[in-house]
């Protein structure tokens, strides 16, 4: 439970804001790369409440600018891409990707007005089919070395979607180890292999048993929580019988993100980025270890769910997530589909825009979502050092049964194994200090 003065100030994250500023520190995902397409590559934006635009010049140089023009305000999001810039429709005034003034057309030809003129620009680069700006004061920091930047484009693929509530509930989910064996319960399990990138349908590493059969049977996790220089290491152990555990190893990305394990050879590192208080978008970064990804069928998978341009869910509040009072009876926990994301949408909008955590009574199983919190507070004080993620790969997660009594040794040999039989991830060492 936290105070109402404590819920405020993690959860506001505009201009002026603690949680704002902090995040503002990260390199955050404002747009993927697809909605940039080559026909006309400018795209608005909106993060953390600010209005702004995205562009790619026509050398093919990325540019993130304030949206309303600096002379009468006008949208830039609507300017052509000529001369070298985004040059505004209203009195054709022409901005570089740095935010300087290259033309004003309409004033005296020895005025020095232009010069003196700049629009205020952030910087941005793209990284894993994800375009990712610096909305802080200073100089960027390094950019993070995560293992889906390390690998090559053909085995990642990006996506995102739209959530009505705000940035944190949306993250917690992600961190709640034990929801698994209800919200995401299923009644029968099915063969792996079916629709490509399907959570929890793939059998568990090195086993035969499905995810789907170990959530739903073993539903008491022990949930072990251990900061890390990532931020927070998640191991869920699930006891099958005096012999075996089930082990799930999962993140907290600090500040904003959390790598879960697909499958066997596939992760997600996930952020989850402010609109503005009541809304964010989830960014997902699928990494593959051992073959290329077709990122046509993933895509064409995901687009079943969400409506372009925006990445409206098409499943959600306003047709009540997809509830169906005879599946919830009969095959899944939700009613809501075989889609987790439409279940983790009602699981946080249905909190309200903002969650009031003056409410909650929160238990053992919450221990994650507690030192989480525990983590922002104590980043959000006067003069708290900056948060520096560890250089190298990873962090490393896995979903494996193991022996009881060597569980530990048997997740990490397994990581190393895959990343041995890899072709991008040989001799790439995960970035969790231990």
């Amino acid at each position: 439970m936290l105070t109402a003065e404590q819920n405020a100030l993690v959860t506001r994250t505009g201009a002026g804001t603690a949680a704002g500023a902090l995040l503002r520190r990260f390199w955050q995902p404002v747009a993927l790369a697809d909605e940039l397409p080559p026909e006309r590559p400018v795209r608005a934006v909106r993060v953390m409440g600010e209005e702004l635009v995205a562009f790619r010049d026509e050398r093919g140089n990325l540019g993130l600018l304030e949206r309303a023009c600096p002379h009468r305000g006008a949208d830039l999001a609507f300017g052509r891409l000529e001369d070298g810039g985004l040059r505004c429709t209203f009195h054709g005034w022409l901005f570089a990707t740095d935010g300087r003034c290259l033309e004003m057309p309409a004033e005296p030809e020895d005025s020095t007005f232009c010069a003196r003129m700049r629009q205020r620009a952030y910087p941005i680069v793209e990284r894993a089919g994800i375009l990712w700006g610096y909305l802080g004061e200073g100089e960027p920091p390094a950019f993070p070395d995560y293992d889906c930047f390390r690998a090559p484009d053909a085995y990642t693929f990006a996506f995102k979607g739209l959530v009505a509530c705000n940035w944190l509930q949306a993250v917690e989910v992600g961190i709640d180890p034990s929801h698994a064996s209800f919200l995401h319960r299923f009644f029968e399990d099915e063969a792996p292999g079916g629709e490509y990138g399907k959570q929890f349908r793939a059998n568990s590493s090195a086993s035969d048993l499905p995810m789907t059969k170990i959530m739903r049977e073993y539903t008491r996790p022990r949930i072990d929580v251990r900061r890390d220089t990532n931020g927070l290491e998640l191991t869920t152990l699930r006891a099958l019988d005096p012999t075996s555990v089930h082990v799930r190893v999962t993140h907290l990305v600090f500040p904003n993100a959390f790598l879960i394990p697909l499958s066997p050879q596939m992760t997600i590192l996930q952020w989850h980025v402010p609109v503005d208080d009541v809304t964010n978008y989830w960014y997902a970064a699928f990494t593959a270890y051992d073959a290329p990804v077709d990122k046509a069928q993933m895509r064409a998978q995901r687009l079943r769910l969400y409506e372009l341009p925006d990445y409206v869910p098409r499943i959600g509040r306003a047709n009540a997530y997809g509830f169906n009072a005879d599946e919830q009876r009969t095959s899944t926990y939700t009613g809501m589909g075989e889609d987790i994301n439409v279940h983790d949408q009602w699981a946080v909008e249905s909190q309200g825009a903002i969650a009031d955590r003056t409410r909650e009574h929160l238990g053992s199983a919450d221990k994650a979502i507690t030192q989480y919190r525990r983590l922002l507070l104590e980043a959000l004080e006067p003069g708290a050092p900056a948060f520096a993620p560890s250089p190298g790969g990873g962090p490393d997660t896995i979903d494996t049964i193991a022996p009881a009594g060597d569980w530990e040794a048997h997740w990490h040999r397994l990581v190393a194994e895959r990343r041995a039989a890899s072709p991008w991830a040989q001799g790439v060492q995960a970035g969790s200090a231990r």
